[in-house]
């Protein structure tokens, strides 16, 4: 069975342990968008961990990892991780590369930098990782995909092309030194030795391991909102964070997908710019911030303090929606076990009138939250793993939001570890 694992709102939202934990029955793991740019942490036996480009399957040596062609790869973000892994005291994991994935280039992350400082106070608050030039030159054409890497001439050619277009913005635009070509090609062909091992056909291997009835997961990155086409534009990423593009950048049948885990997490957090309807500030902010996550809410990729907000009906229900959800993930409940009552956004309100609806950008600049107050349960509640022994207020709040986004939460969150699970 094909089973996607992606987030309904801003990211952030606990993937990396719902990937985690159904990974131990998992035959194949697959990342199928995004790269360096957002990290997933799991906790587990081994540790603590942050991983940027590997799927989250790397803990279980049965599985096997795949990078996908929707993947913007980061080589040496792969190398540095494998050694991390392994230096970990992890068997190292069974991964192969799809020889048609496009590879991050040295000035994909420059020419990121260049652009945010350009663009001065209107930035989008990227992570300067690569990623919107990276997919820039994808819909381009002018990418470098892995398989270039074994054919020299074509290659050097790619690459000649690229700088000749990139040189011009960098005199005329940045005011930067230019790129050589030669440099470049010097310090990509270096990673060809690297990723030899890994790299197949993916689409043949998985195609087949459909047939065989393995069980896969494709693993998302980031979530609904940051969607390029259905997300808060401008302030979103450049690759497809929804479970319809999984089968793309995966190599599969659309009608494979049989289940949509839609990661949820019990309150709002997000890293950037853009609206956020339910934000809040100051020290009720922070405290939230300090109490959530596995050590806070910050960035495992930029450690940037993540903005912090209520529970928001209206965009969850539409980012659950956009992910054809038929399982919720529930996340973080216990973060908010200090709390003697717990608002929760249920509505927008725009010039005046109450919606359910979630807008498009300019309008949802105006909206302004509608909240619900519910009581909250002051216990811990982390490690509890019976629905039923969660404290009442605990499990109304679950079920009022449950009713609320109109998706089945069946799966319950209630701590870092693999182990502080509830199954509904």
């Amino acid at each position: 069975m094909v089973k996607a694992i992606v987030g309904a709102c801003w990211g952030d939202e606990g993937k990396g342990k719902i990937t985690d934990m159904l990974a131990e029955k998992a035959d194949i793991v697959i990342r199928f968008q995004g790269g360096s740019n957002a990290g997933h942490t799991i906790i587990n036996d081994y540790g603590k961990f942050a991983l940027h480009q590997m799927p989250s399957g790397v803990f279980n040596e049965n599985t096997v990892n795949i990078i996908g062609t929707g993947v913007a790869f980061n080589v040496p973000y792969f190398i540095k991780e494998l050694e991390y892994i392994k230096e970990s005291g992890i068997k190292e994991p069974k991964i192969l590369i799809s020889d048609r994935v496009e590879l991050m280039m040295p000035y994909h992350i420059m020419f990121d930098t260049y652009e945010e400082a350009r663009l001065s106070e209107k930035s989008f608050g990227s992570t300067k990782s690569g990623i919107a030039p990276f997919y820039s030159d994808k819909y381009a054409k002018t990418g470098i995909q892995i398989c270039h890497l074994f054919h020299e001439d074509v290659l050097m050619e790619r690459i000649k092309a690229a700088c000749e277009i990139k040189n011009v913005l960098l005199e005329h635009l940045y005011h930067k030194p230019l790129l050589d070509p030669q440099a470049i090609f010097d310090e990509v062909i270096q990673y060809r030795d690297a990723v030899a091992p890994y790299v197949i056909n993916t689409t043949e291997y998985l195609n087949k391991a459909i047939k065989e009835g393995k069980e896969i997961l494709l693993e998302g990155q980031l979530g609904a909102l940051k969607d390029p086409d259905h997300g808060i534009f401008p302030m979103t990423t450049s690759s497809s964070t929804l479970a319809g593009f999984a089968t793309v950048g995966a190599g599969i049948p659309p009608y494979e997908i049989k289940k949509v885990y839609t990661v949820v997490k019990a309150y709002s957090s997000a890293v950037g710019a853009g609206a956020f309807v339910s934000e809040i500030f100051g020290d009720e902010a922070q405290e939230l911030r300090l109490r959530g996550g596995d050590g806070g809410e910050f960035g495992a990729t930029t450690g940037r303090p993540r903005r912090m907000g209520w529970f928001d009906c209206v965009a969850t229900r539409y980012g659950c929606m956009l992910q054809g959800t038929t399982d919720v993930a529930f996340t973080v409940i216990d973060a908010l076990s200090y709390l003697d009552e717990i608002p929760v956004c249920v509505a927008y309100e725009i010039d005046g009138k109450e919606t359910k609806e979630f807008p498009v950008t300019p309008v949802l600049e105006k909206a302004k939250p509608v909240l619900k107050v519910l009581p909250g349960w002051k216990c811990d509640i982390r490690g509890i793993t019976k629905y039923e022994d969660l404290p009442e207020n605990a499990r109304n709040y679950i079920e009022f939001i449950e009713k609320e986004i109109g998706f089945p939460i069946t799966i319950v969150s209630n701590g870092p570890k693999r182990s502080e699970i509830i199954f509904r």
